[in-house]
């Protein structure tokens, strides 16, 4: 959705926390966890099992070519550079 420019990062994590009932939005779990170890095991798992379901969105590749890596480098999904 993000990627696809039909939602933007707050409100994919709003709607998730508000909708599903979930205690942190995925992006924002996301940018905890670190973009790229995301990305790491979302290869790993679309390699093993090749399953296009686990193909990482390439919104994560560019990201991390770009060192949007979440919190750890202050910029993700969100900003953490304020």
């Amino acid at each position: 959705m993000l990627h696809e420019g039909l939602a933007s990062a707050e409100e994919i994590d709003t709607a998730m926390k508000l909708g599903a009932n979930h205690p942190i939005g995925p992006l924002a779990l996301a940018d905890m966890i670190g973009v790229d170890v995301c990305l790491f095991v979302m290869e790993i798992l679309h390699n093993d099992f090749a399953d296009s379901k686990f193909r990482p969105c390439p919104l994560l590749k560019k990201m991390v070519n770009a060192g949007y890596l979440g919190r750890k480098s202050g910029r993700g999904f969100f900003n953490y550079n304020k």
